[in-house]
């Protein structure tokens, strides 16, 4: 063996080892997937991969996404090793409180962690996510000469993830797609947390990858380095094709329990640790031992990243002088800003009882920012003539075509500079590409489909939410009012069910008007993922001129109408096509001389981040008499209409009918809401003449 290659064994070993005493010291993890996969995270890490330990945000860096997160020992290895802001103090805190190292990788809490992973094949999606956006940002900005935007996505997956359907759609995807800057590593180790694969997963992946249209290269023996640096060169060639490498490895690789899945997830224990080092020529003593040499050797790669990123600056130097507006532009993109102006030709829509429907105004509203906010790209899945979503003469993002096809319907051309994004019928990977569009950065990403299929792309929504990305979820079609589509497509749990996800804002709003405001400030969002629930039918657009202005939707709820001395002696609460229910009611409540305020609560997200003072304002304590209409389960209302109000909702699943023969059979009609207010006010005393606080 040469000095070289010494060198090469005892860094991966130090990687093993380091990954190993931690899942030991915290008595929990997963020392399987770092004792087989340490080579080809060593290889590629030391030879191929462009980044800059001492600035992990440097713009031109290459993406590496762990997609199986369980082996997150192996993450936290390299990055100590290799120069990030991770000591090895932390090193050894793993999975502890408040650690930085936690039990799978999390986005903006790791240094150099590029997206939240451990759900296996979300991580995937979110890769091929990361090249569509180098991919679009490439075509857009990069001019002859001058190659701004070059680099590469690498990730490592697992049995696991090519096992889950999310990578299956992602997969098929980017090989349509021809992502040629997208490589997988494939940990094939045949071995699952509770079985050998043999039981479940008999499959030729190389072909299955190869029917999607990637490049597949195989290698044998996965502490075979050459062969892994070679199948990274013919992979970096390879630019018409995502490549996937199918990496023979050994889970728990130098363990007594090497090739059974008790690797998988258990630490190895102190027997198994001590005989595991001694297989593999480690000493046994210290733990967390990180050799001179193998640190100064991982650590070239500090000022290879600085020196990397000093050129990239120079040449957006040199890119900013020949084309100025451009290099504005990408600066506000990457920067994350919304450049001045961007909302100027938001309509303004008129009152008018028929109106539109919230999808309508939606797809106008986007098509008036589009052309002045080139962040914002996306796209449906397969339901862009329903959603509203297309995004007019922006162009479809595509490859060119196959000789003598005929791209109809493509909208704008082929090209991968396109801002409309096909996602297919795939709506799990659509909320996973989404992900690593706004995890890349450079965009403002949506994703579009029925509310009742957010149910399909749920896990997507919620690593969105924990990560914090700035994502727009457009999800039509919200309620009973589908229709004759019946109970399969008609929103029952949804709205319950999504706002229970913890830094979700979700906004259902009432009118054309509600709609824009919504739109504004999903753009304006900061830290945290935005959905819209927009309806399928007409709903009327209020006359602002009589009823507060929209922009009160920045606040989540907010007085529509009031009683006429501003003492209410009723309340109702509505939200999205309900709103304007609760104000016919209200109307004819007044000629009944009921004292009433109308609340429009498009989101309860915003109206919470109100102070309480805010909030009681709106909703004043001393008026018990609450109802709250909206079409979905009650749960969750009775924080608003407290222990004596009353709800109309729906507790039961839809039926196929006309919509307006649905809404009436379930209630919801203003013969209906007058009923139960009356009932309701029928139960509390008169309301004292006091101020209402």
């Amino acid at each position: 063996m040469t000095v070289e290659q010494q060198l090469d064994q005892q860094c991966i070993n130090t990687l093993r080892f380091l990954s190993v005493d931690m899942v030991q010291k915290a008595n929990s993890g997963h020392p399987g997937l770092p004792l087989g996969a340490a080579p080809m995270a060593y290889v590629l890490w030391t030879r191929w991969l462009k980044v800059n330990p001492r600035n992990p945000d440097w713009f031109n860096r290459d993406r590496f996404v762990l997609s199986a997160g369980h082996g997150s020992a192996l993450l936290y290895s390299l990055l100590h090793l290799t120069g990030y802001d991770l000591a090895l103090d932390d090193i050894r805190q793993f999975r502890q409180w408040g650690s930085k190292t936690p039990g799978h990788p999390e986005r903006g809490h790791t240094p150099g962690v590029e997206t939240t992973t451990g759900p296996l094949g979300q991580g995937f999606g979110n890769a091929v996510g990361m090249a569509m956006a180098e991919a679009q940002l490439g075509a857009r900005y990069n001019r002859p000469g001058h190659a701004l935007i070059d680099h590469h996505t690498y990730a490592i997956v697992s049995d696991g993830d090519l096992m889950e359907g999310v990578a299956s759609e992602a997969a098929s995807l980017a090989g349509h797609l021809k992502l040629g800057k997208l490589t997988c590593l494939y940990d094939d180790n045949a071995v699952t947390l509770a079985a050998g694969t043999s039981i479940t997963f008999s499959e030729n992946r190389a072909r299955r990858f190869e029917a999607y249209g990637w490049h597949t290269v195989s290698v044998a023996d996965g502490n075979d380095l050459a062969a892994i640096d070679a199948a990274l060169a013919a992979a970096r060639t390879e630019t018409e094709r995502p490549s996937l490498i199918l990496v023979r490895t050994h889970i728990g690789y130098g363990s007594p329990e090497q090739d059974s899945f008790k690797a998988h997830g258990s630490p190895l224990g102190v027997d198994d640790v001590r005989k595991t080092k001694q297989a593999l020529g480690w000493p046994i003593e210290p733990d967390f031992l990180i050799p001179d040499a193998a640190l100064a050797h991982f650590r070239k790669l500090v000022p290879r990243g600085a020196q990397d990123e000093a050129a990239w600056n120079m040449s957006l130097g040199a890119y900013a002088k020949a084309f100025p507006d451009l290099a504005d532009e990408l600066r506000c993109r990457l920067g994350g800003g919304l450049p001045p102006g961007w909302d100027a030709d938001i309509p303004v829509f008129d009152a008018n009882a028929v109106g539109l429907a919230t999808r309508e105004a939606s797809g106008k509203v986007m098509n008036a920012i589009a052309p002045k906010l080139p962040a914002l790209a996306g796209g449906s899945a397969d339901l862009d003539p329903s959603t509203k979503t297309a995004l007019k003469g922006l162009g479809d993002f595509n490859p060119p075509p196959a000789e003598n096809a005929d791209p109809q319907g493509s909208g704008g051309g082929w090209s991968h500079a396109g801002r409309n994004l096909h996602f297919g019928v795939r709506e799990h990977a659509m909320g996973a590409i989404v992900n690593g569009l706004a995890a890349h950065g450079g965009f403002i990403p949506y994703g579009a489909t029925f509310l009742i299929f957010s149910d399909y792309m749920r896990p997507s929504i919620r690593l969105a939410a924990l990560m914090g990305l700035h994502v727009v979820h457009v999800f039509t079609h919200d309620s009973l009012a589908v229709g004759e589509d019946g109970p399969t497509h008609q929103p029952v749990e949804q709205l319950a069910s999504l706002r229970a996800i913890p830094n979700l804002i979700m906004i259902r709003p009432g009118d054309a008007n509600e709609t824009a405001v919504a739109w504004r400030v999903a753009l304006e969002s900061r830290g945290r993922p935005v959905l819209l629930a927009l309806t399928r039918q007409n709903v009327a657009t209020l006359d602002r001129s009589r009823y507060a202005t929209a922009d009160g939707l920045r606040r989540g709820a907010y007085v529509l109408s009031d009683a006429a001395n501003g003492k209410p002696e009723l309340i109702l609460l509505a939200s999205g096509s309900e709103v304007g229910l609760i104000v016919a009611a209200a109307e004819r409540l007044h000629a009944q001389g009921i004292a009433v305020r109308c609340v429009s609560m498009p989101s309860w997200e915003l109206f919470e981040a109100l102070p309480q003072a805010e909030r009681d304002a709106v909703l004043p304590p001393s008026v018990g008499a609450r109802l709250a209409v909206e079409l979905g389960v009650p749960q969750g209302w009775e924080r608003y209409i407290g222990a004596q109000g009353d709800m109309l909702g729906v507790e039961r699943f839809g039926a196929s009918a006309p919509a307006g023969v649905l809404l009436r059979e379930y209630g919801f009609t203003v013969d209906n809401v007058c009923m139960r207010a009356r009932a309701l006010l029928a139960g509390f005393p008169a309301a004292p003449d006091t101020e209402q606080g």
